[in-house]
């Protein structure tokens, strides 16, 4: 009775975040990263070649690399392992909390929201960032898509983390920042509100996202109102 009676009042009950460029502006320093790999590997990396990996795993981003610019004396696991520690470097030494980061914890906390962290992001990456941004009290579970077979687009990090919560999917909603993330959040079937990356911002692509917003600080009663229905 009291679970179909709290049903009625609110059918949201988690909230669920990506991490990199949506809680922290980490997108430049993963592309500063990158860069750096590439050169170090013989190549430069085009903005073609950054747009088509966002939102992957690192992983998926090195073999994307790897086909186009093929290398020798160095193995993928071994060169997503050094990007992943430059940018845990650039993080702490540079990185900046997203606008609304405080406001959207503060909003979910009075909804009694539990709350996880769906990354492409290696396990590692998400807990010394959220550590560096004294971040990590706001969150009940922190998960990697690291630990399943596909990353973003494809929903298993979103499943698994909802499944984690104890929330049914129906009543999760997601935050995300990139094409790749939306298409994970809505296969997963919850509702979605994309805070897009700077280089989507006015793409005909968010469209597909439940509510697009220019920062987090900009989710309020208003919208949440069109999203718990």
């Amino acid at each position: 009775m009291r679970q179909k009676q709290r049903l009625c009042y609110s059918m949201i009950e988690a909230a669920i975040f990506d991490m990199d460029g949506l809680l922290v502006d980490s997108m430049p320093l993963w592309r500063e990263a990158q860069r750096e790999m590439g050169v170090s590997l013989g190549f430069n990396l085009t903005a073609e070649d950054e747009k088509a990996t966002m939102g992957l795993r690192e992983d998926e981003t090195v073999e994307y690399w790897y086909h186009r610019h093929p290398w020798t004396g160095r193995s993928i696991k071994d060169v997503e392992n050094e990007i992943v520690s430059r940018v845990i470097e650039l993080v702490k030494a540079k990185g900046k909390e997203r606008e609304g980061v405080g406001d959207i914890m503060r909003f979910v906390k009075d909804k009694k929201l539990k709350t996880a962290v769906a990354s492409s992001s290696p396990i590692r990456l998400i807990r010394a960032t959220l550590e560096h941004f004294q971040l990590e009290k706001y969150f009940d579970e922190l998960y990697s898509a690291e630990f399943e077979p596909y990353g973003k687009p494809h929903p298993a990090v979103y499943i698994t983390a909802a499944k984690m919560l104890d929330v049914p999917i129906r009543n999760c909603i997601a935050f995300e920042d990139s094409l790749y993330g939306i298409l994970a959040v809505k296969a997963a079937k919850m509702k979605c509100v994309c805070v897009p990356d700077e280089a989507l911002r006015g793409s005909h692509t968010l469209s597909i996202a439940d509510i697009v917003l220019p920062t987090l600080g900009h989710f309020n009663d208003d919208v949440w109102k069109q999203l718990d229905v």
